[in-house]
């Protein structure tokens, strides 16, 4: 697997990566710059076109070894994310198996989801075919460094693309480590290539990469600012691109939940990767007949997480990724407890070495109020009391975003009703909010649009064709 370099010289040129548990840093690599990039680029786009032209049996194949590779790396994938962006050692091997499960799906369903489909006609025969877009560009995000690439990259190379991998720089490590990962897979050289770009110059490589008549398409996760700057340029390019954004989901418990099974849920809903995920719940929507059971719980389901040494099989919250990001959720803390809310639990960031701040839980929240208007990126439960039913679902929709909803309750026909009133890319009920392969993944409003699983996510970027041949 690749290494770091140990050239330090300016920080224009170079990518620092940092132990978020400690601030240590952990290795120094070298930025390419614009004559290393077109390299890249160059044998990135003869790769996938040669690769468009392997059949998709033997394509899904490859999936299948990736998925055995994934496995036999577990360990040291495990390591790099822990490492590098502070996730709980338990959660990051379940990420890797994700993965591996993910590659086995394709591997199987890849052929018949991308089979030609024959369309009756008189006097022709008629079909629709998904054939390869080409060479994509990949923005990636860190929080998780192994299957947020993943769940884009297998179906895109079973679908028979290349790949472009622009991974958030303090994740380099797992980027080049993923590139090699394919490779050992079977996977053409160059097919997947990592870029090594400072983060000061990720904008301008960005556009300039979407404006190349060699890239077809581009899809990023991540932020609103950085989605509406992919956008735009895709727009401007008119190429196809798929943005997976911000997340500000609602956790809502109806009069007639369980309340002690809600909170428990809700615990794992909100604070799963230390609470650094676009679908991890943040708005705590609880109807009044409950609020105060269900807060009681919850806050003791809180109290009771164990906070510490992400490497430690034991620990369930580590430490923020970056330190501008802990800051971050301690101004969301600071200013909706000046607007009004009530801090429960938690509410500062631990003294001492890393990035590490407390589980903390907001009650008394409602519009114009950070921790309800924006999204909170890490460890901040919000919660609201909703009068009734319908004040849950004005709740609910006062958002910007549209990502997940969970809606809890002991009516599961009630449940979906009200969920169908709600705007959301996914509804759970009873359930928490997750990604499977087997479905479609994708936001609505400023959480983005295109979708990435299933069959809508293979098909995502192919293109879907005509053929009619008269008789």
């Amino acid at each position: 697997m690749s290494t770091s370099t140990n050239t330090n010289t300016n920080t224009n040129t170079t990518i620092e990566t940092v132990n978020p548990a400690t601030g240590r840093p952990i290795a120094v690599y070298e930025a390419w710059d614009a004559a290393r990039i077109e390299t890249a680029v160059a044998r990135a786009h003869a790769a996938s076109l040669a690769w468009a032209r392997v059949p998709v049996t033997e394509r899904a194949g490859r999936a299948a070894r990736l998925a055995g590779t994934l496995r036999e790396h577990a360990g040291q994938l495990a390591e790099l994310a822990v490492a590098e962006m502070g996730k709980p050692v338990t959660e990051a091997a379940g990420e890797v198996e994700k993965s591996a499960l993910t590659a086995d799906y394709y591997a199987r369903q890849g052929p018949d989801l991308l089979a030609d489909q024959r369309v009756a006609v008189d006097g022709a025969e008629a079909w629709v075919a998904h054939e390869p877009a080409g060479l994509l560009l990949a923005v990636m995000p860190w929080n998780f460094p192994v299957w947020q690439v993943m769940r884009f990259a297998v179906p895109a190379l079973v679908a028979g693309n290349g790949i472009l991998l622009k991974h958030a720089s303090n994740v380099t490590g797992s980027a080049l480590a993923l590139q090699d990962l394919f490779v050992e897979a079977g996977f053409p050289d160059d097919l997947v290539s990592a870029l090594v770009v400072a983060d000061v110059d990720v904008p301008g490589v960005t556009a300039r990469l979407i404006e190349d008549e060699r890239v077809a398409a581009v899809t990023l996760t991540g932020s609103n600012r950085a989605g509406a700057a992919v956008g735009a340029a895709a727009g401007r390019a008119a190429k196809k691109s798929v943005l997976e954004l911000g997340g500000s989901d609602a956790f809502v418990v109806l009069d007639d939940a369980d309340v002690e099974r809600a909170a428990a849920a809700a615990v794992k809903a909100r604070f799963t990767n230390s609470g650094q995920s676009c679908v991890c719940a943040k708005r705590f929507i609880v109807a009044a007949p409950v609020a105060d059971a269900f807060t009681a719980a919850f806050v003791a389901g809180v109290e009771s997480l164990r906070l510490g040494d992400p490497r430690d099989p034991d620990t369930q919250v580590g430490p923020l990724a970056r330190d501008d990001l802990r800051a971050a959720i301690q101004r969301q803390v600071e200013e909706s407890v000046a607007a009004g809310a009530r801090l429960l639990t938690g509410g500062k960031p631990l003294p001492g070495e890393g990035y590490f701040h407390q589980p903390t839980v907001l009650a008394g929240t409602g519009p114009g109020m950070a921790a309800f208007d924006e999204e909170t990126f890490g460890p901040l439960a919000a919660i609201a009391v909703a009068r009734d039913t319908e004040d849950a679902i004005r709740l609910a929709n006062a958002t910007a975003y549209g990502l997940g909803l969970s809606v809890w309750t002991a009516d599961a026909s009630r449940g979906v009703a009200v969920a169908r009133r709600i705007t959301s890319g996914a509804a759970f009920v009873n359930a928490i909010v997750a990604s499977d392969p087997r479905l479609p993944f994708g936001g609505t409003k400023r959480s983005g649009y295109g979708r990435e699983l299933a069959a809508e996510g293979i098909r995502e970027f192919t293109n879907t064709r005509t053929y009619w041949v008269a008789a």
